[in-house]
C-alpha cells in the first residue's frame, strides 16, 4: 500500500457491496489491520486470516462475499489458496500481490482469480475493484450443493435428500454437515471441528462429535457402518467425499 494511501474514506457512501462480508488474507499485520479498517468504514463485514490454511478455514465457516488475497503467504502459497476455493466456491477474489511479473500475474489468474491488484496500490482502487467484483452476476453467496450417487445435499436450501427422500437434520447436524462438505475433500481435524461447532471451551469433548457423526451418518449414509461420505481419518479428523 503505497505510503500517501488515505487512512479514512475518500469515496462517497453508500458504496455498491457495502454490507457484504470480505475476508483479508495478508500475513503483514498493519496492512491487513490497515485494509479491513478501511473495508469496515464502507460498511463491509471484515474477517481476517494471515496465513493460507487459516484463510481456507475461515473461508468456509464465514462464507465471505469477496476476497482479497496475498499471494506471498506462510504455508500454503495464495495460488493455492485459489485452487482450493475454486474447488467448492465462485467466491470473487481480488489478489493483491508485490509479485509484479506478467507470469505472477497470469498464473493468478488462470487459477481463478478475479482481478489483480499491484503493490503499492492506493486504498481508493483497491476498494472500487473489491465493488466491481461483488457486483459481478451471482457472486454473493456461491451456490453448494453436492450430488453424490443416492446423496443429494444442497447447503443454501439447507435441504439434505437420500434415496430420494428429505432427511431432517437438527442445527448441529447442519453445522456439522456445512463445514465437511464445503472442504470436500480436505481433512478437517476433530479439534477445529469441536471448535468451530461448540465453541474453543468444548474442545476436549470430542464424545460431543462422536455422536453427531452417527447420527449424521445413519441419516444420511446407505450403510452407516461402513460409510462412503462422511469418513473418519482415525487420529487426525473428518471429511467429506462425494
Amino acid at each position: 500500500m503505497s505510503s500517501d494511501a488515505p487512512s479514512r474514506p475518500v469515496d462517497p457512501l453508500p458504496v455498491v457491496g457495502s454490507g457484504a462480508r470480505v475476508l483479508v488474507v495478508e500475513d503483514d499485520a498493519r496492512l491487513r489491520r490497515a485494509l479491513a479498517k478501511n473495508l469496515e468504514a464502507r460498511g463491509y463485514f471484515v474477517d481476517q486470516a494471515a496465513a493460507g490454511d487459516e484463510a481456507l478455514d475461515r473461508a468456509a465457516y464465514v462464507l465471505p462475499d469477496a476476497v482479497v488475497l496475498d499471494l506471498g503467504l506462510p504455508g500454503l502459497d495464495g495460488i493455492e489458496v485459489i485452487r482450493s476455493l475454486r474447488a467448492w466456491s465462485q467466491v470473487p477474489v481480488v489478489v493483491v500481490s508485490a509479485r509484479t511479473e506478467r507470469t505472477d500475474v497470469i498464473e493468478a489468474l488462470d487459477a481463478g482469480a478475479d482481478d489483480y491488484v499491484m503493490k503499492p496500490f492506493a486504498v481508493p482502487e483497491l476498494l472500487a475493484r473489491v465493488r466491481v467484483a461483488l457486483r459481478r452476476p451471482g457472486a454473493w453467496r456461491a451456490h453448494v450443493r453436492v450430488d453424490a450417487d443416492d446423496l443429494a445435499i444442497d447447503l443454501d436450501a439447507r435441504r439434505a435428500v437420500r434415496d430420494g427422500r428429505a432427511v431432517r437434520l437438527t442445527a448441529t447436524e447442519w453445522a456439522l454437515v456445512e463445514l465437511l462438505v464445503r472442504n470436500k475433500g480436505r481433512l478437517i481435524r476433530q479439534e477445529q471441528l469441536l471448535r468451530e461447532v461448540w465453541g474453543p471451551d468444548h474442545v476436549d469433548h470430542p464424545e460431543l462429535l462422536w455422536v453427531r457423526l452417527a447420527r449424521i451418518r445413519r441419516k444420511l449414509e446407505r450403510d452407516p457402518s461402513q460409510p462412503r461420505h462422511f469418513l473418519t481419518e482415525i487420529g487426525c479428523g473428518y471429511r467429506f467425499e462425494a
